[in-house]
């Protein structure tokens, strides 16, 4: 039996930090692992093939239809040039005398794929098209499925074949409460795959719950630990604090990630009137990061909190340690954030910085048993203040629980993790062997 994998996911894979940390653990162990994503058009330097190691190649696959590239590429042109828009306007009159009807037809259909909801549609359809073309190039024992908008990729390639190939749906996210996925769609598209799967994988054991409780089966789980990281005497930092022309003795207070909805980062904001000192930074971009900026100019505190965008994945850990304390307050907007573990709990964990966290049970569990932070009412910026606070005023308090981040480390970390996956892939392994594939 090879042990091929194809492995899907519905990004760039510039920055998911959970896949590459799978597809390098699978590839360790002589899985030859090809990784499906989305090429970026935006992006000149972004590669349609790439080979990390001999066992871990990565394909992107085209986001944009040609067809649609050149009406948009043709759009834009009639957009910024007045001869050009001038002479098409006098063609399709003069078209439209000829054959009106023809004529008609056409340009309500290319306003159609420019400019309404069939466009997405088309441009999501011609990219799952894309991927299930790929996943049929080569033969592949295993089939992943990263979250549920690359399931239908995963089950059509592993099911519609002379051979019946293994599905490992891998869900980052509750697909069932999740911001931006309120329609009953998701819930009836995932409740149709999961009997076809062959093994599926959670983050948590909260969420494996409520797996059990809504499908009847209790998945896999494999926690979001990041790589181990090097000693603290060892650790370089960005020089976060020149890049941003604070004083050297300011103590920063970090936001990293995604600046989304539901991430409780309006109550920060709200918050730093009543903290007592330090630089609130956020690292990261978003959808709401406008509205955030705004909300910041019109409570006058520009000089108390910063923006800085994304930066590569392998470079945040040395921004991340400049940081006098981490927050990670999700809001419990949907079952979603309330059960979510978070890598960015322990991203901070792997610097020594002290968190302050919303009190969920996976983060809470964390927080209070391993002594790395204070847990708050998320909802509530006058607590997060009081928090921050606390561990301005009681540096002690703050420089231990620093020192419980670092033996947490030992623990929550993917060194350790990575098994819980191979122990998956072992199994399929063998039932694959069991079946003569």
């Amino acid at each position: 039996m090879n042990k091929n994998v194809c492995m899907f996911v519905w990004n760039h894979f510039t920055n998911d930090a959970r896949v590459l940390r799978e597809c390098t653990a699978l590839s360790e162990q002589d899985y030859k692992v090809d990784l499906i994503c989305i090429h970026d058009p935006k992006d000149d330097d972004l590669p349609m093939y790439e080979e990390r190691n001999e066992n871990f190649r990565v394909f992107r696959v085209r986001r944009y239809p040609v067809l649609l590239e050149a009406m948009q590429k043709a759009y834009r042109i009639l957009l910024s040039n007045k001869i050009v828009a001038f002479l098409a306007l006098i063609c399709w009159l003069v078209l439209m005398y000829v054959n009106p009807f023809l004529v008609g037809m056409l340009s309500i259909l290319g306003f159609t794929l420019l400019k309404t909801k069939v466009r997405v549609a088309w441009i999501r359809g011609s990219i799952i098209l894309r991927m299930i073309l790929r996943g049929y190039q080569r033969n592949y024992s295993i089939y992943h499925s990263n979250d549920l908008n690359t399931l239908p990729q995963g089950y059509i390639c592993s099911k519609f074949r002379l051979k019946r190939k293994r599905l490992i749906y891998d869900s980052h996210e509750v697909q069932t409460s999740r911001t931006g996925y309120e329609s009953a769609y998701h819930g009836k598209l995932e409740k149709f795959f999961i009997s076809r799967i062959d093994s599926m994988i959670v983050e948590n054991h909260t969420r494996a719950k409520y797996n059990e409780d809504l499908y009847g089966f209790y998945p896999n789980v494999v926690h979001n630990y990041p790589f181990k990281q090097e000693t603290k005497l060892t650790q370089e930092k960005a020089p976060l604090h020149d890049m941003l022309d604070l004083p050297q003795n300011e103590k920063i207070l970090l936001y990293q990630g995604g600046i989304q909805t539901g991430r409780g980062l309006d109550k920060l904001v709200r918050a730093m009137p009543h903290i007592k000192e330090g630089t609130l930074v956020f690292i990261g971009d978003g959808k709401i990061k406008p509205q955030l900026k705004k909300m910041v100019q019109e409570m006058e505190l520009e000089h108390k909190v910063k923006f800085l965008p994304k930066v590569p994945l392998r470079d945040l850990p040395r921004y991340t340690r400049n940081a006098y304390v981490g927050f990670q307050v999700l809001n419990n907007v949907c079952f979603n954030h309330y059960s979510a573990s978070s890598n960015k709990l322990f991203e901070y964990m792997m610097s020594g910085i002290p968190v302050v966290a919303c009190s969920f049970p996976e983060v809470e569990r964390v927080v209070k048993g391993e002594e790395v932070g204070v847990c708050v009412d998320s909802h509530d910026y006058e607590d997060i203040a009081r928090a921050v606070n606390h561990l301005l005023t009681n540096e002690q308090l703050r420089d231990q629980l620093s020192e419980n981040c670092y033996d947490a480390s030992l623990k929550y970390n993917w060194e350790e993790e990575k098994f819980s996956l191979l122990e998956v892939y072992q199994t399929s392994t063998k039932s694959l062997v069991a079946e003569g594939v």
